[in-house]
């Protein structure tokens, strides 16, 4: 628990939230400024910034749980689908510094686009960047 972090305080009690789903490692609860109604917000009971910092049985219980309510959230809300992700880190756009994952319900016409919308500028690789990456990705782990 982290005292000066809001989702810590949501868990502990200090701050009220519609919570819709809990167990021993995951907390779930209405995002109090959605995106569309029923985007539900998904995140583990002990503080970490980003999601490398949570323990493996950490991150599977909070992939677990998207996994888990995405359809419950879908179905609540009688939406056409939902967009789940995750912003990890200030320049993916994180603002609550406690890792947490998204369930965003989408609807037909709802303006919203794609993951692949986040991004406006695409890059342009060669074979040899592509193979430099992945290499790259493969020697960080």
């Amino acid at each position: 628990m982290s005292d000066d972090c809001i989702f810590c305080q949501i868990i502990a009690g200090e701050i009220p939230s519609r919570t819709v789903y809990e167990d021993d490692d995951v907390f779930a609860f209405l995002d109090v400024n959605p995106m569309s109604r029923g985007h539900t917000l998904v995140i583990p009971k002990d503080h970490a910034q980003r999601i490398e910092e949570l323990p493996e049985d950490q991150r599977a219980a909070v992939f677990t749980t998207l996994g888990k309510l995405a359809p419950a959230v879908e179905a609540a809300v009688d939406a056409d689908g939902v967009n789940i992700g995750m912003n990890d880190g200030e320049a993916a756009g994180q603002e609550v510094m406690h890792t947490h994952g998204h369930i965003i319900p989408r609807f037909e016409g709802d303006g919203g686009g794609a993951v692949h919308s986040i991004v406006q500028t695409y890059p342009e690789l060669s074979d040899e960047e592509f193979d430099e990456v992945a290499a790259a990705i493969r020697e960080a782990q």
